[in-house]
């Protein structure tokens, strides 16, 4: 119980601190291992599982990884908002043009090309 009110506490400071609303008000245990610590003991690895919202309307994913009781992983899905410039602004690029009467094949040369 004690790792789980760790993760509990930990996943509602994140939110606290990127400005988001932890949801539910809980976390769910998702996964159990073993891993070890910074002394090589054994220790229980448990994952628990949150929502939170970013604008109030939508659910996104956290997750809380706990070695013993400190937590050692702490992830917040995060969102990528697609910035909209108030102009189009068309690429400089050159326009190509093929002088002569034939393009050349890529991979291929002709034997005109080959002598030269």
């Amino acid at each position: 119980m004690a790792a789980r009110e760790a993760a509990e506490v930990a996943g509602k400071r994140a939110c606290r601190e990127e400005g988001v609303q932890f949801l539910d008000d809980t976390v769910a245990f998702a996964k159990l291992g073993f891993g070890r610590d910074g002394w090589g003991h054994l220790k229980l690895r448990r994952t628990y599982r949150f929502e939170f919202s970013d604008t109030g309307d939508n659910r996104l994913k956290g997750m809380v990884v706990m070695l013993g009781r400190k937590v050692e992983t702490l992830d917040l899905e995060r969102r990528y908002i697609e910035v909209m410039t108030p102009e189009v602004i068309r690429p400089q690029i050159p326009a190509w043009r093929w002088e002569g009467s034939r393009r050349p094949h890529h991979g291929h040369h002709s034997r005109d090309e080959e002598e030269s």
